[in-house]
């Protein structure tokens, strides 16, 4: 199975380094010294990781058989593709690839389907599973344990308690003011 594990952005100096947006949650396992990864498009590939370094907090890799700034400027954009073993899991506990993810059905506590996980959105706060519902909407699921409380791969269901509103339109609304039975009082100034 081919996963995207980083795309590669500007060009770094004069010596063929590149920045790369990392788009694995093991940059150390898959974009190491020596690793082999395809591309898209396949025309600038494969590349074999000869440097890595981290440098204000990007990471930059050197390519072998690029050397200078050119070479590294004609790979922009190109995404890096690793090879990984379908049944292979991540080292975390409580850890998943986004192909485990895909197409597990989501179903409350209390068993209501919801829907089916069509998608998984990394944002730099959290992740969210995008669902798509029964009726052809969607719907965004913080994947947060204190929404996503279980994830069972053999049943291929992720169970859900979900805070009010977020799944229905029935979101219970606190007032912070408390009415009274007769109406508002106003307060008046005695002359």
């Amino acid at each position: 199975m081919q996963l995207v594990v980083a795309r590669i952005g500007r060009a770094h100096g004069i010596k063929g380094e590149v920045t790369v947006e990392v788009r694995t949650d093991e940059p150390e396992l898959r974009l190491g010294p020596g690793a082999v990864l395809a591309t898209d498009p396949a025309s600038a590939g494969p590349l074999t990781i000869e440097t890595g370094r981290v440098h204000s907090g990007r990471l930059l890799l050197r390519f072998e058989g690029v050397s200078d700034r050119t070479g590294a400027e004609a790979l922009r954009n190109t995404l890096l593709i690793a090879e990984i073993d379908p049944e292979e899991l991540p080292e975390g506990e409580d850890e998943y690839y986004d192909h485990q993810l895909i197409d597990l059905d989501v179903v409350t506590a209390d068993g209501t389907e919801v829907g089916r996980i069509t998608e998984i959105s990394h944002l730099p706060t959290q992740d969210l599973f995008i669902v798509e519902r029964p009726d052809g909407s969607e719907v965004m699921i913080p994947f947060v344990e204190e929404i996503v409380t279980e994830i069972d791969l053999e049943e291929q269901k992720a169970v859900i308690t979900p805070p009010p509103g977020l799944i229905d339109d029935r979101a219970e609304i606190a007032s912070s003011r408390e009415e009274t039975a007769g109406g508002e009082e106003t307060g008046g100034e005695e002359s």
